[in-house]
């Protein structure tokens, strides 16, 4: 307990999913919460994104860890929406100490040159423009409170190991990863590491409530959207580790551990959180 006592964490993509799992476990450890989320569907995605009621339990469940939380509908592609919330959370909670910059999507078509121009930059402004948004704003900060910080980036498996259909996740996911080697070399003196975690598929409603990316993987079944045990026989032979997928607060206790000081000399790592997949 109290890995994380007195620190705030700023987490976009807090209404559902592994960001509220991280939300949850850091308040669990002594973290106040700063929760973004868009709370709206993006056009033309194919599925459901969080929704206010979804961030709203998100809030219940942090007040339930008896700690304090700032909710805000707020879309990581506007920059000034974001600066303008870390600049309210820094006002209520005197400072940011750690990042998880989570928010995400995924589109999935069949080819790299089927993908429009509408998802190709939905998906990278998302998951890369917004994570450099997200930065942008929290970094100064930072650096001028002077006590540090740990900035957590969600990437991928294929933000390491491109995978078929999924050409716009995995670059938005890679860049991830080049975006938060250079942040950790430049942030490196003011005692603030930067990291990103890899999951494998997690069992989460950008997996589970996505009917195009589920009928692609059983393209099998004639276009029927599989059950939940057909989509599992689908997503099993990705790991090495005889499981499908993992839960979302098994990517928690990793960001736990890089945002506590049990890691306070872990910068730039690349975290794999991926059930063995990508030595398969």
């Amino acid at each position: 307990m109290d890995r994380v006592k007195g620190k705030v964490a700023l987490i976009t993509g807090a209404a559902r999913g592994q960001g509220r799992a991280h939300a949850r476990r850091l308040a669990e450890e002594g973290a106040d919460i700063v929760a973004l989320d868009i709370c709206a569907d993006i056009e033309n995605l194919g599925y459901p994104l969080g929704s206010p009621e979804e961030l709203a339990e998100t809030v219940r469940l942090v007040e339930n860890e008896d700690r304090r939380i700032l909710a805000r509908r707020v879309d990581v592609r506007d920059a000034a929406g974001v600066q303008a919330v870390v600049d309210e959370a820094c006002s209520e909670f005197g400072g940011i100490d750690i990042v998880c910059a989570n928010a995400g999507i995924i589109d999935s078509v069949p080819r790299t040159w089927e993908i429009t121009e509408e998802m190709w930059d939905a998906q990278l402004d998302v998951m890369l423009t917004g994570v450099w948004h997200t930065v942008k704003a929290v970094v100064p900060k930072m650096i001028a409170a002077g006590r540090g910080g740990s900035i957590i980036i969600t990437s991928s498996l294929v933000g390491l190991k491109g995978t078929p259909h999924t050409a716009a996740y995995s670059a938005a996911k890679a860049g991830d990863v080049g975006l938060a080697q250079s942040l950790a070399a430049e942030v490196a003196e003011y005692g603030i590491r930067v990291n990103t975690v890899h999951p494998t598929a997690v069992d989460t409603d950008i997996l589970m409530r996505n009917e195009p990316m589920q009928k692609l993987f059983r393209a099998d079944l004639g276009g029927r959207v599989p059950t939940r045990e057909e989509f599992a026989e689908a997503c099993a032979p990705m790991n090495l580790l005889p499981i499908p997928w993992i839960d979302a607060r098994d990517v928690s206790n990793a960001v736990l551990f890089l945002a506590s000081d049990e890691s306070r000399y872990v910068t730039g790592l690349r975290m794999s959180v991926d059930a063995g997949a990508l030595i398969k």
